[in-house]
């Protein structure tokens, strides 16, 4: 085990001299498993190479993230190529356990789970590193391992959990059931909580801070049912100093606003984001469309629906872009990639008073954002009027981020409402199959999930 995580080590060194985001040089020999974190700078960028896999290829990113592939498993976009059969298959819900796309999301949230829990090792067992870096380092890399359970857990049901190292042990893991996992992140997002602060080491907010990691477990909270520590935790955000309700709707992912939680910085300046490679074109759709049905649920004078999606029309042909993000490669000055922000925590609010009946409490918070799309405010709305609007109004501020449109159904148990807009839709495919080789790798992963 020595030998595979000196072998991590330097990989992520590597990775992290190439970075923009990292501010050490590079080391000139090789470094082993006790060296790394017995010098400040290259324990720096151990955790820079995690940042990095997790800008470039992570389940948060790139167009294998799961923005887009659950924008097109659910009705927010189309996929409009046709030689792409793994991305395909996604889109008309026909996916199986042999689809690559899949195997690849997969591999990338444990390749970081891997890289957090060496950097959590590492850290531990440091006799050179303060206290203060210690904590700063185990808790940002208890975040980032958090955050990719989080997304597998909620794609696959019952997932492998692992804070270890140990090979052989990795490769036996047998699956960890949804309660279990959620009390197992419940547990390490609150021990990241107590290490980490609310002061960000990064004005531009690159680094979760503690109210990013609070932000998630709120999130948590809410799949478990435990609203009032949903709501506590979302009010604790809400009085914080660092951050306002932004109010225009054309300052939303610019990289200065005080909503923002946590965002990633390009790899070099002046770079676009990844949303914006992604999703630019103006002529036929590059790889992905606004679905018509997303477009529908816009009322006209909405604001996002005139700031954020683009109607292009090429050849006769009309479709939608998604026009969150602007600005292109070589002149993008004030946009990065936003991934946290203080409008989640007004709808995990109102969601959080909603399900303990107090609608009026709940309603100034679904209203937020309507108010500044410039529509007019409810005054009104309780059960399952109340549950619609919210699901419907947080489709409409978050679509194309990081799946919390299917995320949102499934927690709600609406996820049938698809199969309205979706052919192939059928129950059992709110869980995703495990990926056949991995199967095929670890036998305790079985059985596959239903249907597959």
């Amino acid at each position: 085990m020595k030998k595979i995580y000196t072998l991590f080590c330097m990989g992520i060194l590597l990775l992290a001299s190439c970075e923009e985001l990292v501010e050490v040089d590079a080391p000139n020999n090789q470094i082993g498993t006790t060296q790394v974190f017995n010098d400040l700078k290259t324990a720096n960028s151990a955790l820079s190479g995690l940042y990095a896999s997790l800008r470039d290829r992570s389940v948060i990113s790139g167009d294998n993230g799961i923005g887009t592939l659950l924008g097109t498993y659910t009705d927010d976009l189309d996929f409009c190529q046709t030689d792409q059969n793994r991305y395909t298959d996604i889109y008309l819900n026909q996916q199986q356990e042999s689809n690559t796309a899949i195997l690849d999301l997969w591999g990338y949230a444990y390749q970081q789970i891997y890289q957090a829990n060496s950097i959590i090792y590492g850290t531990e067992h440091s006799t050179v590193l303060s206290d203060n870096d210690k904590n700063r380092i185990k808790s940002e890399a208890l975040f980032v391992r958090s955050l990719n359970y989080f997304y597998l857990q909620q794609l696959f049901d019952e997932i492998p959990y692992t804070n270890s190292l140990d090979y052989e042990y990795n490769r036996n893991l047998s699956k960890t059931g949804p309660s279990a996992l959620l009390e197992q992140l419940e547990s390490d997002l609150t021990e990241a909580i107590s290490l980490l602060t609310d002061n960000y080491r990064d004005a531009e907010r690159i680094y979760p801070n503690r109210k990013a990691a609070e932000l998630l477990l709120a999130r948590i909270y809410l799949q478990q049912g435990k609203w009032a520590l949903a709501e506590q935790l979302a009010e604790t955000i809400l009085q914080s100093p660092l951050y306002q309700f932004q109010t225009n709707i054309n300052e939303v992912f610019h990289k200065s606003g005080t909503h923002i939680l946590w965002q990633l910085k390009p790899q070099n300046s002046g770079n676009a984001t990844k949303e914006a490679e992604i999703y630019y074109s103006t002529s036929s759709p590059n790889i992905y469309a606004i679905t018509q049905d997303l477009v529908d649920s816009f009322e006209d004078v909405d604001l996002r629906k005139q700031s954020w999606i683009t109607r292009i029309t090429y050849n006769g042909n009309t479709w939608y872009r998604m026009d969150k993000y602007k600005n292109r490669s070589g002149s993008n000055t004030n946009e990065y990639s936003v991934i946290l922000r203080l409008e989640e925590v007004y709808f995990i609010l109102a969601e959080a008073l909603a399900k303990q009946n107090r609608y009026s409490e709940a309603l100034p918070y679904l209203n937020a954002t309507r108010v500044r799309a410039g529509l007019t405010a409810y005054t009104s709305l309780s059960g399952e009027n109340f549950s619609n609007e919210l699901l419907a109004e947080k489709r409409r501020e978050f679509f194309t981020e990081f799946g919390h449109r299917f995320i949102d159904l499934k927690r709600w148990n609406k996820l049938s409402v698809l199969s309205a807009v979706k052919s192939n839709w059928a129950d059992y495919k709110k869980s995703w199959p495990l990926p056949q080789s991995e199967l095929l790798l670890n036998p305790n992963l079985y059985p596959q999930n239903t249907g597959y």
